[in-house]
């Protein structure tokens, strides 16, 4: 395993839409496991695989304290929202700044894990808007665009 780079905003990457996944190799194996180390090492909530600098619909999640129950996810697709959250929301890819956004409180979500076997994941208030900013990356699309008010320094604010 591996620490990966965090591309930051400006990066062009960020701003592409991600490759669907077709099937799993020992490479994506790899990525996987890289990009679980590089968000934990990183103290994020998750990590998109354009986040490393590869285009590919890959997500990882771990809202946990403990940081022991992380979320694999292969080609997400939100299938369902419900309610409406605004909250202070951060980027491992806009170090240092935060803003306000809103997003749904429930977020289900139709996916692949690991084993390329589908799954759906179902999450409110901190998951739902961790899978929704995620998925935002896959397509090409920062949270800074989303910010209601502008960004600000995020001293004492969590990032994903």
């Amino acid at each position: 395993m591996a620490i990966r780079n965090i591309r930051l905003i400006g990066d062009k990457i960020l701003t592409k839409r991600s490759k669907e996944i077709t099937e799993m190799t020992p490479k994506l194996k790899m990525l996987i496991e890289d990009m679980l180390e590089t968000m934990l090492q990183a103290e994020g909530v998750g990590l998109a695989a354009p986040q490393v600098g590869i285009l590919k619909r890959l997500i990882v999640i771990d809202v946990s304290p403990e940081g022991d129950s992380p979320i694999v996810l292969i080609n997400p697709e939100i299938i369902e929202t419900d309610g409406e959250q605004t909250g202070e929301e951060g980027c491992l890819s806009v170090p240092g700044k935060s803003g306000l956004v809103t997003r749904p409180n429930y977020a289900k979500v139709k996916a692949l894990n690991e084993n390329m076997e589908e799954i759906i994941v179902e999450g409110t208030e901190l998951l739902a808007r961790a899978l929704c900013h995620e998925i935002d990356h896959l397509n090409g699309v920062l949270y800074v665009d989303k910010v209601i008010g502008g960004l600000h320094s995020a001293s004492d604010t969590e990032e994903e």
